[in-house]
């Protein structure tokens, strides 16, 4: 049976910031500005809600605000898709149905983290959402902060399984494990890169396009560089990948989405403030990324 393929994630899609102003609350002011420079920078889609987000510290009526503002600001202009994962099985089925998924073209649903599940634990949980969603489902694999892999093999069985399992965002940082996806994987599931400095290699074995953080602040450049890439313009695609590099690395170098943040602050697009237990980079990162901003041409 043929999959959902509507949406499949190909291309930038970039996981959007939540903007917070100094006393903490939601900055719809530079929302409204990143939504508009993202849509400006002709990426793919959004996604609204992720890691990038800071999602774990929203309460639910705060999630909602950002999903409608989101809408509200983009206008059907581009796809979005929203993050709804968790730990919790049947929180992430109870949030799914009790949302309303009319603006979105898929979701993004993280692998169950803290839990620590078996292999057949995350297979089960994947199938009980697969069963619940209206929508597309991108599957994401983020060891790093989940502590547990989804293996190539439990994600291609779910692939193969389920036809609105579309895609799946790898950040293991693997690069045999992608492989193996890519190999192995239906002819129309996605491999999705989560990694921003390893998703020109990855696009060169097979990979399909990004969940970009870098695009938050550099979405012209960094989409222009996925859209060579996918057109196997790599002399092009490596000029853009390595203009880029550096930075990618400091936005990284203390926790992300603090450096992203700062990034975006020293470009006058949003503050760079987070909540707590995040905080921002430490001062030398910050710095250095004023210096690399600078230097941008």
């Amino acid at each position: 049976m043929a999959k959902q393929t509507k949406f499949r994630g190909t291309g930038t899609g970039v996981a959007i910031v939540t903007p917070f102003s100094k006393d903490g609350n939601i900055d719809f002011k530079g929302l409204s500005s990143l939504v508009e420079h993202l849509i400006k920078g002709k990426v793919d889609y959004l996604v609204v809600l992720g890691t990038t987000g800071e999602s774990a510290v929203l309460n639910k009526n705060e999630k909602s605000a950002v999903i409608n503002h989101v809408i509200d600001t983009a206008e059907g202009r581009i796809p979005l898709v929203l993050g709804i994962g968790g730990n919790s099985t049947q929180e992430v089925i109870d949030t799914i149905k009790h949302t309303d998924l009319k603006a979105f073209s898929a979701i993004l649903s993280v692998s169950p983290y803290y839990n620590k599940p078996s292999q057949e634990g995350i297979y089960q949980h994947y199938k009980m959402i697969a069963n619940a969603s209206p929508l597309p489902i991108i599957l994401y694999n983020v060891p790093a902060r989940t502590s547990s892999n989804m293996t190539w093999e439990t994600t291609v069985r779910l692939a193969t399984e389920f036809r609105n399992i579309i895609a799946m965002k790898e950040a293991s940082g693997n690069m045999e494990q992608c492989m193996k996806i890519i190999k192995h994987k239906p002819k129309d599931f996605a491999l999705i890169s989560g990694d921003d400095n390893l998703t020109l290699p990855l696009i060169a074995c097979g990979a399909e396009g990004v969940i970009s953080v870098v695009a938050n602040a550099f979405p012209k450049d960094f989409s222009e560089m996925v859209r060579q890439a996918m057109a196997a313009n790599m002399v092009q695609a490596q000029k853009l990948h390595y203009k880029l590099m550096e930075i990618t690395e400091q936005l990284f170098a203390d926790g992300n989405p603090g450096g992203i943040k700062a990034a975006l602050e020293i470009m006058k697009i949003c503050p760079a403030f987070v909540r707590l237990p995040l905080v921002k980079p430490n001062i030398k990162v910050q710095k250095r990324l004023a210096e690399l901003i600078a230097e941008y041409k």
